[in-house]
């Protein structure tokens, strides 16, 4: 976690919450705040997600695993990691691990931590951790969902710096750990 500062701004005080919304995939809340310095902000919006998860998955012939999907927000393709959404009394970790293996079909190797990243601290109350999974290989054919339409690929440590220096990430959330692993791991 990050550390704490003498001169570090207070937290606001929650004078009232409810909710708007309550769905699966979108959870909006309306909170009346008081801040420290005495302002009132009557309507302050947060959105609830559920914690993310993503993987820089090595391979032991050191290739990074990414994939391509259609995004419908933006109604476009790009690379990204493999992840997705820790489920209810799943750990990340274990989140991780399902989702490289639902997705990609790899897994095995050594994990650990490597990045823990907001999309927007200010509205958003979710994490996005991102595993380092080194010396994965492929252990079965990726597992289908109905809902989801990607491809893999398996690419060299140069072509992932190519891929992330030309912008062709362009989820925050995924290209910030592929540029940490590239400045710490990059041949």
């Amino acid at each position: 976690m990050s550390r704490t500062y003498a001169d570090d701004p207070q937290p606001w005080q929650v004078l009232s919450s409810k909710y708007l919304y309550r769905k699966r995939w979108l959870t909006l809340r309306q909170d009346r705040v008081r801040l420290p310095g005495g302002g009132v902000i009557d309507e302050y919006f947060v959105n609830e997600y559920t914690p993310w998860t993503n993987i820089i998955a090595v391979t032991t012939e050191r290739k990074l695993v990414l994939v391509r999907q259609f995004r419908y927000g933006l109604g476009a393709v790009h690379f990204e990691l493999p992840g997705g959404v820790v489920d209810a009394g799943e750990e990340p970790a274990e989140a991780a691990r399902r989702e490289l293996l639902e997705e990609t079909g790899f897994g095995g190797g050594q994990w650990q931590p490597f990045l823990t990243l907001s999309a927007n601290p200010a509205l958003q109350t979710n994490l996005t951790q991102t595993f380092l999974a080194t010396g994965v290989e492929q252990l079965q054919k990726p597992l289908s969902e109905a809902t989801e339409e990607l491809t893999i690929h398996v690419v060299a440590v140069a072509e992932a710096r190519r891929i992330v220096l030309e912008g062709e990430v362009i989820q925050a959330l995924h290209a910030a750990p592929l540029l940490k692993f590239l400045l710490l791991h990059g041949e």
